[in-house]
């Protein structure tokens, strides 16, 4: 399509008018919607032409203000607190050949490096894992980083209460 001097002028006062780019674009004809934003930002027309809906006076009384709650300790918070703990037995570093169900099972590094090993403390209840691993290893499904809920095994809870 070209654009000829009636295109051009028809678009500046549909423009102006507030039309959409895809109505000007219909009522043209043989054109589309973007060369017919193209044609208008080259012709240094408004950036946003106002439309229809927006000559309507508009009440901000009307506005509802919402009110948050106050927001739960983010998992951060919660991992800080156990960090507060500073009650975590050294680690003991296992190879693969070395683990029994005594020892935390968490991998350190890269199989393929050569320090390659296993955390090595002392597992939390039923998990795998010591206390540290056990805040990386378990999240629930489907919730934000920061929303553990109330699937937070209980020794990080009691954290969490001592360090509020």
């Amino acid at each position: 399509m070209s654009w000829t001097n009636e295109k051009v002028e028809k678009l500046k006062e549909l423009w102006s008018k507030g039309h959409t780019a895809s109505q000007i674009a219909e009522s043209l004809g043989d054109t589309t919607r973007n060369a017919v934003i193209g044609k208008a930002h080259r012709l240094n027309l408004e950036a946003r032409a106002p439309s229809k809906q927006s000559n309507s006076p508009k009440s901000r009384d009307n506005r509802q203000v919402m009110r948050r709650s106050p927001a739960p300790l983010s998992r951060k918070a919660k991992f800080q607190s156990i960090l507060l703990d500073k009650n975590f037995e050294a680690e003991n570093p296992k190879s693969l050949e070395e683990l029994t169900e005594e020892t935390c099972k968490w991998p350190m590094g890269h199989p393929n490096e050569e320090k390659f090993y296993f955390c090595g403390r002392k597992p939390e209840g039923e998990f795998p894992y010591c206390k540290l691993h056990v805040l990386y290893a378990f999240q629930p499904k489907n919730q934000k980083e920061d929303d553990l809920g109330e699937e937070i095994p209980e020794f990080i809870e009691k954290k969490v209460k001592s360090a509020s």
